[in-house]
């Protein structure tokens, strides 16, 4: 997997298997002595890593301590053959901050994943400063019925799930095939690289299995159960071209805790991830958001 200049490769054990993890060079940088530390975690899917967030967290390297892990199950992390659930991200993230950072910490999250740092964030509300989301979506939100899905009843069929991970999710074609529909708004923003990094994380040992729990629906669950209880500070980004969950339910979610919720902001023209999509544009949201909340 592609790591960017002046950013080194570290791994935490957790209870569960170790994490890898991208932080900065701090010979390079000279931010040892910053009390911010940010986190980048990346949302789940074939071929998913912590290059999701790789065009933007370097451009706060100079201010802040930044921890961009692979979660557990994907990129260079452990991949143990397993049925992954939702507990088992609780679990990881949790332990990953508090034996990697120095909480209170600010986390930047992405879609699923996002929606599990909420639920993290409810628990443990000790280790958050803030909290900036893109697209945080349980999939099942409102009572939506993700089994219903048809992938998700594929992916459930004995064998078949293999076949699918081998022939659709694990392929430069079929990674390029769902970026281009369902991840980006406007292809012409994905280049080799991108296909690449995700390719990469795709074929290593056993990433099948947490790909296609995924995708059987293990880690969905219902946000809009959970978003009232937050307390930590919070800004929203969403792509208003988001395949998975349209915006107009991601501002159902926001508005059941305004208190919490402070900013919600919609970014035409942009799907699913636009860390990869637009960077520049995020990395400016962002650098607005730490300033505020």
């Amino acid at each position: 997997m592609l790591i960017p200049i002046r950013f080194q490769s570290r791994s935490t054990v957790t209870s569960l298997g170790r994490m890898a993890y991208y932080t900065t060079d701090n010979e390079f940088w000279n931010c040892e002595d910053s009390d911010r530390d940010l986190v980048f975690l990346h949302g789940l899917g074939g071929g998913s890593s912590a290059y999701e967030w790789s065009k933007v967290y370097p451009a706060f390297a100079p201010n802040y301590r930044i921890f961009a892990p692979d979660l557990f199950g994907w990129g260079r992390s452990d991949r143990p053959e397993r049925e992954y659930q939702i507990e088992d991200y609780l679990i990881t993230i949790t332990e990953f901050i508090e034996k990697s950072c120095e909480p209170p910490v600010t986390a930047i999250a992405s879609s699923v994943t996002a929606a599990l740092t909420i639920r993290i964030a409810i628990d443990r509300p000790d280790l958050f400063r803030s909290l900036i989301l893109t697209n945080p979506a349980g999939l099942s939100d409102f009572g939506e019925d993700y089994g219903r899905n048809f992938f998700a009843k594929l992916a459930a069929t004995p064998f078949v799930d293999r076949l699918i991970y081998k022939a659709a999710i694990a392929t430069r074609e079929g990674i390029s095939t769902f970026l281009e529909q369902r991840q980006f708004a406007d292809s012409s923003r994905i280049y080799p690289e991108i296909i690449e990094a995700y390719w990469q994380s795709a074929q290593q040992p056993n990433a099948e299995y947490s790909a296609l729990s995924f995708v059987r629906g293990n880690q969905c669950f219902d946000l809009a159960l959970y978003l009232p209880q937050l307390t930590i500070p919070t800004a929203i980004i969403w792509g208003k071209q988001a395949q998975f969950t349209p915006s107009e339910t991601g501002k159902r979610l926001a508005d059941l805790n305004p208190q919490a919720v402070r900013y919600f902001q919609v970014l035409e023209d942009t799907g699913l991830t636009p860390q990869l999509e637009i960077p520049a544009i995020t990395i400016g949201l962002i650098q607005k958001f730490l300033s505020v909340l």
